[in-house]
């Protein structure tokens, strides 16, 4: 993950932690910083970090934002190429599922931020109460032959249903009883 993209997400998890439901704005993060740290960076060098137009940052303005978002500073750089953050062991005090869950959410959903409706459903269920509850239940509508195209039609009609083809349900084995 790229700077940027980490700032956009510190963001949006901010927001959320913040009671918006939805990412702060840069304006409203750096009115923040200001109020809870007394520093001042420039909406314009923000707007230019996350671009990626400045790819890196400098020492002074890392600990600033490090500090306000409460991460290591370490953590406010380009991810090497190749690594994986789920590859971490869950062992050392992480935060329970549902956060854990709501957190790869937010992060999905930036990955898919070009895509409009799939960015704000994932963000939709980030924002639930109970998230992981929701993709069970989402779970349990595709195994239910002939559900989902009925509920395309009656939540969003404007939606073909040829654009939603039913799930294929996989064959039982002989002998095993489902």
């Amino acid at each position: 993950m790229k700077l940027g993209e980490k700032i956009r997400y510190l963001r949006e998890v901010e927001g959320s932690l913040r009671g918006l439901d939805r990412a702060m704005n840069q304006q409203e993060m750096l009115k923040a910083i200001e109020a809870e740290t007394g520093r001042k960076l420039s909406q314009s060098y923000l707007s230019q970090i996350e671009s990626g137009a400045r790819p890196h940052l400098t020492n002074t303005t890392r600990e600033i934002l490090a500090s306000f978002f409460k991460v290591h500073p370490g953590y406010l750089v380009d991810d090497p190429e190749g690594y994986h953050p789920e590859l971490q062991s869950e062992v050392r005090g992480m935060p329970d599922v549902e956060v854990k869950f709501d957190l790869w959410l937010v992060a999905g959903a930036e990955r898919f931020r070009r895509d409009a409706e799939l960015k704000h459903a994932l963000l939709t269920l980030a924002r639930h109460e109970h998230s992981r509850e929701c993709l069970l239940l989402l779970e349990a509508v595709m195994e239910t032959p002939g559900l989902m195209p009925r509920l395309m039609e009656v939540l969003r009609p404007a939606v073909s249903v040829e654009k939603v083809p039913e799930a294929p349900r996989k064959k039982a084995k002989k002998g095993k009883v489902n």
